[in-house]
């Protein structure tokens, strides 16, 4: 379908989607290379990533998400919280919402530009060597380092995903620091191929992979900077099981526009 598209533009620490209001089907999720062109930095609108909100029964909206690649992703979780802000300046939802997305059901809440997203409970972290492996909703890699503002992480990360175990698949690769009262995350996203400024399911990866470190249980909250801000990840933990999972930090609507298709 040719035409002008209306988009908007949101960001969640530094991790930036493409936005489509598709309550009446306008836009067609099976153009893998449209999706591609719109978040090419220089071909297109640009963005980690590119999501429709649709109408679904029983809940406020579904969030349809796909990669920088063009093709359907797992579960976003600063996406979760960008398209929550969307929501609310639609005038869809207010202050709390529940939705469905390609993992199950989300809950949040909304206050100014502050979301706090309910997250999928994780049952199970397994290991690969001394690193953590784990799927919060997409799966992910967990490594602690060191002098991590000084590692290259796309050369690391794209190492470790494209290797024997991961390569078919893909896995995102987290590495992370404590630092002062919190952690330092980077992460390289699979579907994007390089290094994000933020992961909302990397970091609530990766704060679980500190509890499981350092042997904690009951009711944790980790604060993580990411390159792009700061979030915040709390949950329950008993033995491998992390219930009631948050996710918390800023979306923020940066600008609306119309393309052609």
């Amino acid at each position: 379908m040719s035409g002008k598209l209306l988009f908007s533009k949101y960001q969640g620490a530094g991790n930036d989607f493409i936005l489509i209001d598709n309550r009446s089907a306008i836009f067609g999720p099976t153009d893998v290379d449209f999706i591609k062109k719109l978040c090419d930095r220089k071909f297109g609108i640009g963005a980690d990533g590119l999501m429709l909100l649709q109408d679904i029964k029983n809940f406020d909206f579904e969030m349809l998400y796909f990669n920088a690649d063009g093709r359907e992703g797992t579960m976003c979780g600063n996406g979760g919280r960008c398209i929550v802000a969307f929501a609310r300046d639609l005038g869809i939802i207010n202050s709390e919402t529940a939705f469905l997305a390609v993992d199950g059901d989300h809950d949040a809440k909304i206050s100014a530009n502050q979301v706090d997203l309910g997250m999928i409970d994780v049952q199970q972290v397994t290991t690969d060597g001394e690193a953590y492996v784990l799927n919060t909703g997409s799966p992910h890699y967990v490594s602690f380092v060191e002098n991590l503002s000084e590692l290259d992480v796309y050369t690391a990360g794209y190492r470790i995903r494209n290797n024997e175990r991961y390569k078919e698949e893909g896995i995102n690769v987290n590495f992370i620091e404590a630092e002062g009262n919190g952690y330092f995350v980077r992460t390289f996203e699979r579907g994007v191929e390089d290094e994000t400024l933020a992961c909302g399911t990397g970091v609530t990866a990766a704060a679980m992979a500190v509890a499981v470190q350092q042997q904690w249980e009951g009711d944790i909250e980790i604060p993580i900077r990411v390159l792009g801000g700061q979030l915040y990840i709390s949950f329950n933990k008993n033995g491998s099981h992390f219930t009631n999972v948050r996710l918390k930090g800023p979306a923020d609507f940066v600008f609306r526009g119309e393309i052609t298709r």
